[in-house]
């Protein structure tokens, strides 16, 4: 995704044939559910002559959208919760940013992370534009590479926040904190925060306020993945660490350099600082390039899934579903497929009290099965129940499926409805990783709950430090329907 060389903007271009010709070879019966049934897709009208690759989004106090592009523009949406969003209802906040991708709001500023700083802005005298504009940090270096993104976190209730910043290239840190996350704090001061950042994508929180950012494939990144943002942990990436000379102060001395050819795993006993991937999304296989993280806090105003997180891959122009599994002190998770169809390639994601996921999108230099170069789109629940696994537990032996609907025991009891299978990536220097270390554990009983919601798997052969990927195809509901997604991808780095 944003990590996208020309190699990566052809297999884009080949990941979306690949995907539109199994879509035609693999219909759906007539009237099996569809993703559809349950959210819905608005595309919104930008006003003629406009290119808004939209990135970030933040809704504004008076009920505006501000969305930010790419191309270095922020537009406010006027009534971005209607029926019909057409181009009358857009308005230019401002022109002339450097590669803003996030935006923020606090005390009437609008906060943009621009790809050399981050900068305030606001609309003192009340004309629609920002005409007053503040540096509130720019503490990290900018080459002329086109790599080196920046992404922000919405800022916390200290008003400080949070900026992943790309590297130099996929390999390199040619500038001040390149393949670092930094926190910018209220008053401006730029403190180094966690090292090891490849390619980020997105960054966001989930219910408790636990910072997340996507990382894609690449040099010591087999497979894209959503990794924890913790003070003073190194998330994976080595080619930052020539900056622990400047930041040891704060991070203290450098950790010891990986081993090429390991596993996650396996390096974490040997390196202390090592966090691993919180969800690693398999290659292809739910997409190629993950992008932005927005959590469900709305009580359930945007379905069932109330405190999952939602994240954007911007090759598969997908929305992807994760549901956190925390226990012991420690959060691993799991990811489902959710909601495909969008017109371009996803990056920005934002979620409104209301139950709105609104969404950007843009394939310039990437590619994306979505066609269109750029898109605004808005994602509503239409109140219809799909049948789905609600969250995948880790147990001793095994794991505890909740479903969103009561299943048939019949089904939901045999052994044979469901397969197993794990793999994981390699941790090394080179581009990406296949799938290694493949398994097949055993799954030896299924025992549906009281209640028929829940299925508890007793499994033979888990595997700590692979993704373990489940498909329910043989489970129904009472109503004999099969879920709407039957692939579960957990990734297990701790055991009970």
């Amino acid at each position: 995704m944003i990590a996208s060389t020309s190699n990566d903007f052809r297999s884009g271009l080949s990941l979306a044939l690949c995907l539109v010709a199994s879509l035609v070879m693999a219909q759906a019966p007539p009237n099996a559910p569809q993703e559809s049934d349950y959210y819905k897709i608005t595309t919104f009208e930008p006003p003629l002559g406009e290119v808004i690759e939209a990135c970030g989004f933040q809704m504004m106090p008076d009920g505006k959208l501000a969305v930010c592009s790419r191309r270095g523009d922020i537009f406010l949406i006027d009534r971005p919760l209607a029926d019909r969003v057409s181009a009358e209802q857009f308005s230019i906040y401002t022109r002339g940013l450097h590669e803003p991708l996030s935006l923020g709001y606090r005390d009437g500023w609008l906060y943009a992370t621009q790809r050399c700083e981050v900068t305030r802005m606001q609309d003192f005298d009340g004309d629609g534009a920002a005409e007053t504009f503040e540096t509130v940090a720019d503490g990290w270096g900018v080459s002329a590479d086109y790599h080196e993104y920046a992404f922000g976190s919405k800022p916390d209730a200290d008003g400080n926040l949070i900026v992943t910043l790309c590297l130099t290239g996929s390999f390199n840190s040619d500038v001040l904190y390149r393949g670092w996350a930094v926190k910018v704090t209220s008053d401006g001061e730029t403190i180094p925060f966690a090292s090891g950042v490849r390619s980020p994508g997105g960054i966001g929180a989930d219910a408790k306020g636990r910072l997340y950012y996507t990382d894609n494939q690449g040099p010591w990144n087999g497979t894209c993945s959503m990794k924890p943002l913790i003070e003073n942990r190194f998330v994976g990436h080595p080619g930052g660490f020539r900056w622990y000379e400047q930041a040891q102060s704060v991070m203290g001395p450098k950790p010891t350099e990986p081993q090429s050819g390991s596993r996650i795993v396996t390096e974490m006993e040997r390196i202390k600082e090592l966090e691993p991937p919180t969800v690693m999304f398999p290659y292809g296989k739910m997409g190629k390039s993950a992008s932005g993280i927005a959590c469900d806090t709305t009580a359930g105003k945007f379905g069932p899934f109330e405190n999952q997180l939602f994240v954007a891959d911007q090759s598969a122009s997908t929305i992807m579903r994760v549901y956190l599994d925390e226990f012991d002190g420690k959060v691993q998770g799991v990811c489902f497929p959710f909601r495909s169809g969008f017109a371009s390639g996803n990056v920005g994601v934002e979620m409104t009290e209301t139950g709105a996921l609104f969404v950007g999108g843009t394939n310039r230099g990437w590619g994306s099965v979505g066609s269109r170069n750029f898109a605004i789109e808005r994602l509503d629940w239409t109140g219809k129940t799909p049948f789905e696994i609600l969250a995948m537990r880790l147990q001793a032996d095994g794991f505890e499926l909740e479903f969103t609907e009561p299943v048939d025991e019949k089904t939901a009891s045999d052994p044979a409805s469901y397969s197993l299978e794990t793999y994981t990536y390699e941790y090394r220097s080179q581009y990406g990783s296949p799938e290694v270390d493949h398994t097949k554990p055993t799954i030896q009983s299924a025992t549906v709950s009281d209640d028929r919601r829940r299925v508890k798997l007793v499994i033979d052969g888990l595997q700590r430090g692979h993704v373990h990927e489940l498909v329910s195809k043989g489970v129904r509901n009472q109503q004999g329907q099969s879920l709407l997604h039957t692939e579960a991808y957990y990734t297990l780095n701790y055991r009970r």
